[in-house]
């Protein structure tokens, strides 16, 4: 409440003639600490109902004397526009501050020093990291910041978002990893004592939607299973850190909709890979190494639409740093333009790392994408539009520009060398164990 008031959030006023008060309420919530920087503290949030208002709507407050209510000068917690609001004014902070915004991330900042240097501000909401080879210019930056907003200072940053940072110093090594995040959604769907299995998704599990419900028992059985509630979960680790469980992921969240026990079956499957792999992380070191890409597909994965399924990875200084398992939009005729379209999609992301990087101050070499299609690269580099192409989305044939223009290299790579095997299909153990070594996620 003191914050709320020191920051002249609302005005009371009286209610005025026809309009409607947006209720409010307070959310209480315990949040953990980081261990050995801050104890777990209990939070107190007044809650904005958010509905669809605009900012300086009335707002009642179960404090105001009677008759009166809250006229919002600030967005409050709850309503739609609050986050939107804050980013600007972070925004507008940042930028009178020198520094610069990224034209590829909206949510990264930078500022070059005058011996050419850099500092690094990487924000999520409230959360933020910042980065710099001179530790002076960090405490500058927070400085800076602390005389504008109320900010708390945890130190060297050991967690953010669910993610742990670990650091080896002596070999120059940083290690991420989601083992809390992991054993608190164990803990959630009553796994933590599971007996572990050792692939994410094991090749019997065959879904489609024709295992969904089809008796009224069946109906009423999944109405109280939580799917959507785990699937919701296992995304977030894979769409943080854990690429393993990519291709299991994208397989289980087709039938959010209407899922069936067999659907639960592999959710359940997939915990049981957690529970035994809980200690899984990726690994960072130094590197000048260019940007490296693998793609893979898998021709008419989809039992239901036979649609292919695209899947990459890409590594920089051999640790995976973005990745990608989803089903095509559109079906593809033969596995080459399946492995084409994959190739294109893999493109577009390359692009964008290549020019995050460049604009961070990072000199890299050409990139490479690795394919294990020597047909699908011929496809690539083929500037005849035969009748064998024809039919293929115009959108697709940009990667021949890039390639002509020799932006990005395309290179073949043999099947058991390519990490993104494990993006598309369930793999035996020890191929999915080699491909986890390929892009450095150790346990």
């Amino acid at each position: 409440m003191e914050s709320l008031h020191k920051n002249k959030t609302w005005d009371l006023v009286k209610l005025p003639k026809g309009k409607k008060t947006v209720r409010c309420k307070w959310v209480f919530k315990r949040r953990e600490g980081t261990s050995g920087v801050e104890e777990p503290r209990y939070k107190a949030r007044l809650v904005a109902k958010g509905y669809s208002q605009i900012p300086r709507v009335d707002f009642t407050d179960v404090f105001s004397p009677v008759d009166y209510v809250c006229l919002l000068k600030k967005s409050l917690y709850g309503l739609k526009q609050s986050p939107r609001r804050w980013y600007k004014r972070f925004d507008s902070f940042m930028t009178s501050h020198d520094f610069k915004r990224s034209s590829f991330d909206s949510c990264v900042y930078f500022n070059k020093n005058s011996d050419g240097s850099f500092v690094y501000l990487l924000l999520y909401v409230d959360d933020m990291l910042i980065a710099a080879k001179d530790k002076g210019e960090i405490r500058k930056v927070k400085a800076q910041l602390s005389e504008e907003f109320e900010m708390k200072d945890l130190g060297p940053a050991k967690k953010i978002l669910g993610m742990e940072i670990l650091r080896d110093r002596k070999t120059s090594k940083l290690y991420l990893s989601q083992k809390g995040y992991i054993e608190k959604v164990l803990c959630r769907f009553n796994m933590q004592s599971a007996k572990p299995v050792s692939t994410p998704l094991a090749a019997h599990f065959r879904l489609s939607s024709a295992l969904s419900p089809q008796s009224d028992d069946e109906i009423k059985y999944m109405s109280h299973v939580p799917y959507s509630s785990a699937v919701g979960s296992l995304m977030y680790a894979m769409v943080c850190l854990r690429l393993d469980l990519s291709y299991a992921v994208s397989t289980i969240s087709r039938y959010m909709t209407n899922p069936g026990k067999e659907h639960w079956k592999a959710v359940q499957w997939i915990l049981r890979y957690l529970r035994g792999t809980t200690d899984v992380c990726l690994q960072f070191g130094r590197t000048e190494d260019g940007v490296i890409g693998y793609v893979d597909t898998d021709f008419a994965r989809d039992l239901d639409r036979r649609r292919s399924l695209t899947g990459y990875v890409f590594t920089i200084g051999g640790c995976a740093i973005s990745w990608k398992a989803t089903l095509q939009t559109t079906v593809a005729l033969s596995a080459t333009e399946a492995e084409y379209m994959t190739i294109t999609e893999a493109f577009k992301e390359d692009i964008w790392l290549k020019g995050l990087f460049s604009e961070l101050n990072e000199d890299l070499q050409i990139n490479t994408v690795f394919c294990d299609s020597q047909s699908a690269i011929f496809l690539t580099k083929d500037q005849m539009f035969h009748k064998r192409t024809k039919h293929i989305d115009v959108r697709y044939h940009f990667v021949r520009d890039i390639i002509a223009r020799g932006d990005i290299v395309e290179s073949k790579i043999s099947t058991h060398e390519n990490p993104a095997d494990m993006m598309t299909k369930s793999l035996p153990i020890t191929k999915f164990e080699h491909c986890l070594n390929l892009v450095s996620v150790h346990c």
